[in-house]
């Protein structure tokens, strides 16, 4: 019997019974939409959170801390020589395989002022063109490469942190920012804050030891006009870079020493006799790796040489394997569904089988091959399968819309509360490799329900069936 004339015939006993058929197919169509849609809820959570992590700092960074900072080795014992951060160090980071680039960062901290706000609490953060180049502005540009000038890129929440200098209100005490602009009114920066908070307090203590207790007034420290180069672009909802200030590393360098010449920077250590040294020590560096696969081996590298090395590798790894075991768990809750299809399938073969006993005894003595009567209930079954798998997943792509659109609402109510932009995507999505699976999946179990019914009527006797009514 031709493979057509099977299929024929298949599809006309289907038809014959189009209730027993089209509950069947039902069963099918809810089991294939369950798994669908669990498993594309477990796509969408694990792409989601990549791309939280991808957007709030790269996966192939490493950030790196000098243990003095902590005051411990790599291996948890009292550090017995400071391993510190300086250009040679950042230089020796570079040399390291699979390694891109590196940036220094550079902390000082400062005081803005603009007319009648101040912000005592602003931190400069120094790092290299690199890593300027990374942060997304709203405003303005990156100064042009070789320009030697101090220039500002503003967090654009920067400007919450401004104050009533006589007042000290601010956003965070009466909700309203401050008439501050960072872009088209000059910025006057303090670098020497102590020497600013000794002339605020009418100078400083005589310590001469001879009970007189003079004050010796201290005049201001200077302020400097340091143009703003641009204004950090937050409309993302992503607060990497918005609370901090960024400029070149060593247009940082360079105007410290313009400032302090021979005296000690504030923050920077000293020898035993009180004096700077002459390179800057650095607070933290980032290593930038060619690919994430190699992260580790390089975080490996940097923890050897006795430093303290942290990124969003090891992390992310152990949540895949927690998202992994969420997507078979989901894919298990809707294989539940595809298990009690699988169930009204067999059911229904072997009913068709009490059914057309007499109509395979005929068969049988006509001389059709056994293999034709298995397969004729075979295609029958994986038919069935079809059909439901193609609904199903038709139906999945229906709820996973339905999905997307609730979720998306309600993030951007979420985030419009929270003042910012929501940027988000979908949290179900359907890969067409998951179609795909989906529809052989379904077919496939329906011919495996209809297997042992198939092998059931390849045994029935052709006499036996003849006489049956």
């Amino acid at each position: 019997m031709k493979f057509s004339d099977l299929l024929h015939l298949s599809i006309s006993n289907l038809k014959r019974r189009k209730l027993r058929t089209f509950l069947t197919v039902l069963g099918v169509l809810i089991g294939t939409a369950s798994i669908v849609v669990m498993v594309s809820l477990g796509i969408g959570q694990s792409e989601l959170q990549m791309e939280l992590i991808s957007s709030s700092q790269s996966l192939t960074t490493i950030s790196i801390y000098s243990n003095s900072m902590y005051g411990i080795s790599s291996d948890g014992s009292q550090s017995s020589e400071e391993k510190q951060l300086t250009d040679e160090t950042i230089t020796e980071f570079t040399r390291l395989p699979h390694v891109t680039g590196a940036s220094p960062m550079l902390r000082y901290g400062v005081i803005a002022k603009q007319g009648a706000y101040e912000n005592t609490y602003m931190t400069l953060v120094g790092v290299s063109r690199e890593y300027l180049e990374n942060i997304p502005l709203a405003e303005g540009s990156l100064p042009e490469p070789g320009d030697t000038r101090l220039q500002l890129i503003y967090g654009n929440e920067i400007i919450r942190d401004f104050n009533n200098a006589k007042t000290g209100a601010g956003y965070w005490t009466t909700g309203e920012e401050p008439d501050v602009d960072l872009v088209n009114r000059p910025v006057f920066i303090i670098f020497d804050r102590d020497k600013y908070y000794q002339s605020q307090s009418s100078g400083q203590q005589d310590s001469s030891g001879d009970g007189s207790g003079d004050v010796t007034p201290v005049t201001p420290p200077k302020k400097y006009i340091i143009p703003t180069a641009g204004i950090v672009d937050g409309s993302s909802g992503s607060y990497q870079y918005s609370y901090s200030v960024y400029c070149d590393v060593e247009a940082l360098k360079t105007q410290l020493k313009t400032i302090f010449r021979k005296n000690p920077i504030p923050g920077q250590p000293t020898n035993k006799k009180g004096k700077p040294y002459s390179y800057f020590i650095y607070d933290q560096a980032e290593v930038y790796v060619d690919d994430m696969d190699h992260v580790k081996e390089v975080q490996d590298l940097i923890t050897g040489m006795g430093y303290q090395a942290n990124s969003n590798i090891e992390w992310v790894e152990s949540s895949q394997k927690q998202m992994q075991t969420q997507q078979a768990v989901l894919g298990g809750i809707g294989a539940v569904s595809l298990f009690v299809a699988a169930i009204g399938i067999a059911n229904t073969m072997m009913m068709s089988i009490y059914e057309r006993t007499k109509e395979i005894g005929v068969m049988k003595v006509l001389g059709c091959d056994m293999g034709n009567i298995r397969d004729m209930f075979l295609l029958e079954s994986g038919f069935i399968g079809l059909l439901g798998g193609v609904a199903g997943i038709l139906l999945s792509y229906g709820i996973s819309k339905v999905i997307n659109v609730l979720y998306v609402k309600q993030q951007m109510e979420q985030a419009m509360m929270a003042g910012y932009s929501f940027t988000g995507g979908d949290i179900s999505r359907i890969p067409l490799w998951l179609t795909g699976l989906a529809m052989v999946f379904a077919v496939l179990v329906g011919m495996l329900a209809g297997f042992f019914p198939a092998k059931r009527a390849m045994k029935l006797s052709p006499l036996a069936a003849i006489r049956n009514e």
